[in-house]
């Protein structure tokens, strides 16, 4: 896998799917990048350049780790677009990866083209998610065999009595088969300490973050799953709302990762935004 060297000297590795005009995609956990694969076939329109961020998968641990923390990863993004020679990169990001998108088009707006979000965490920008939101959602599945289980866990951690979020992974998909298991297991985070420092106290200012976007003109698609819960449609939409030029779509019958759930429509829809 070919590196760079982030800011501090961190060798973070990236990997390369596809040919053309390349596309910057960053993973969610923080974790391994490898469970992006290609998405779905995206790099059949663009180059995939998918970086594993700073203490997961290839990437090397970095000597301090105060360094994981988000906003602190904002020049690993700047890094990379300079050792690609780009002056600027269009920008797609799942989950946790669209706080470090959104914190990076802040920063540096001059350096993104078109942004690409999808299923993303709105953490950076202060959109709450409410329990009963999230059970909303959660009822669209009433009629699956693994509901009840699931169902109870979720309740639970939105009582503030349980933790299991395990037992909520069909939530993720909008089919609960043998792929999208062995896709869950692939999207575990692989370092705890990076997604436990990723978020902590400093890493987030969401007033300084709207106003950024607020001014960013560039074009945005924020992408929801129907079904997804940990990044419910109603939130992705309000998210949408922060930006002067953006598209909002739900894919239908997606959960969190719709490009296992429908990789043709996940692909028509990113590929034709792109383009």
């Amino acid at each position: 896998m070919p590196t760079f060297p982030a800011p501090d000297g961190t060798l973070l590795s990236y990997r390369v799917h596809g040919d053309g005009e390349p596309l910057v995609c960053l993973p969610g956990g923080p974790t391994d990048s490898a469970y992006l694969g290609d998405l779905g076939g995206l790099s059949a329109h663009r180059r995939l350049i998918v970086p594993d961020l700073r203490g997961t998968g290839r990437s090397a641990v970095p000597a301090d780790t105060a360094g994981y923390r988000c906003d602190r990863m904002v020049e690993d993004v700047e890094a990379l677009r300079a050792h690609l020679g780009l002056a600027r990169i269009d920008l797609l990001a799942h989950c946790a990866g669209a706080n470090l998108a959104v914190q990076y088009a802040a920063r540096h707006p001059e350096r993104v083209g078109r942004l690409v979000l999808v299923t993303p965490s709105t953490r950076a920008v202060g959109i709450a998610i409410t329990g009963e939101t999230r059970r909303q959602v959660a009822g669209l599945r009433a009629g699956e065999p693994w509901y009840p289980a699931a169902s109870a866990a979720l309740a639970a951690i939105v009582a503030g009595t349980g933790s299991d979020w395990a037992a909520t992974a069909p939530f993720a998909y909008g089919r609960w088969d043998a792929a999208a298991q062995q896709h869950h297991v692939a999207a575990t985070p692989d370092n705890p300490e990076v997604v436990a420092a990723f978020g902590a106290d400093g890493a987030f200012d969401p007033a300084a973050t709207r106003a950024a976007l607020a001014t960013w003109a560039g074009p945005v698609l924020l992408l929801a799953g129907e079904f997804d819960l940990n990044s419910p449609p109603q939130s992705v939409a309000e998210f949408a709302g922060l930006f002067p030029d953006a598209t909002y779509t739900v894919q239908p019958g997606a959960g969190h990762n719709p490009w296992v759930d429908d990789a043709e429509q996940f692909v028509a829809t990113a590929a034709g935004f792109l383009a």
